[in-house]
């Protein structure tokens, strides 16, 4: 259940009331921002791969070795398949972890062509449902990483869940009784139309406040959320 703290309530919303809460917020991001042209690759494995190298890591320097596999000419499951590890992990060294996310590339490059024999296109005709317990197999991807597939390389409608959006979401005050990736990705789907450009859009827009803006240290005096957070208000005499 959501609950309310952002006008002194902590009271329990119903479905109409959660569902024109999001779309307010929806609102105020994109007048903030305006559209984001999330995620930036021209092919589907480049996201796969961006997915996996933005795990821990800020999208530049994931940005950073996703161009090194690109001159490399090695963005390709084939490609990853024949590299050693030991090479794929010095091109990638800009995104972290690089040992353990060469592994984690390796295991997406064979699933890639054991399952569907390297065709997106194949990989698009089976359920959102079994493609997700497929990546959930995958060595080191999880909830937030196999859905970012679906939603970016696949263009399945589930919506991403991440740290930013819990940050976001607990400092405006709308909290819930359970704290799980699937209830806060439950939140979102169950209150808004199942719609993959809404949840593209809406994810990006939530992961550009938390970046430039809602950070652990909030920029709060510039957020377009500020008139309805309650983090904000509470401590706008001490924060800037």
């Amino acid at each position: 259940m959501l609950r309310l703290g952002c006008y002194n309530a902590k009271a329990q919303m119903d479905n109409q009331q959660v569902s024109q809460t999001l779309k307010d917020i929806f609102k105020r991001l994109m007048a903030g921002y305006g559209p984001q042209y999330w995620w930036p690759a021209k092919e589907p494995f480049e996201v796969m791969v961006g997915a996996i190298l933005t795990q821990s890591a800020a999208w530049g320097n994931a940005e950073k070795a996703i161009t090194n596999l690109k001159k490399a000419q090695v963005l390709s499951p084939e490609a990853l398949r024949r590299l050693d590890l030991s090479e794929v992990a010095r091109l990638i060294y800009p995104s972290g972890y690089y040992n353990a996310k060469a592994l984690k590339l390796g295991s997406l490059a064979r699933w890639f062509g054991e399952y569907c024999d390297d065709d997106v296109g194949e990989l698009s005709a089976g359920s959102t449902t079994e493609i997700r317990r497929q990546l959930l197999s995958i060595h080191g991807i999880g909830p937030e990483t196999a859905d970012s597939i679906l939603l970016y390389a696949v263009g399945r409608p589930i919506f991403v869940i991440d740290a930013y959006t819990r940050r976001i979401f607990g400092r405006i005050g709308l909290t819930l009784d359970d704290n799980s990736y699937a209830a806060y990705q439950a939140l979102f789907m169950d209150n808004l139309a199942t719609d993959v450009g809404l949840f593209n859009e809406y994810h990006a827009l939530l992961v550009r406040l938390g970046k430039d803006v809602c950070r652990k240290k909030p920029r709060c005096l510039k957020c377009c959320l500020g008139s309805i957070c309650q983090f904000s208000r509470a401590n706008s005499q001490t924060i800037s």
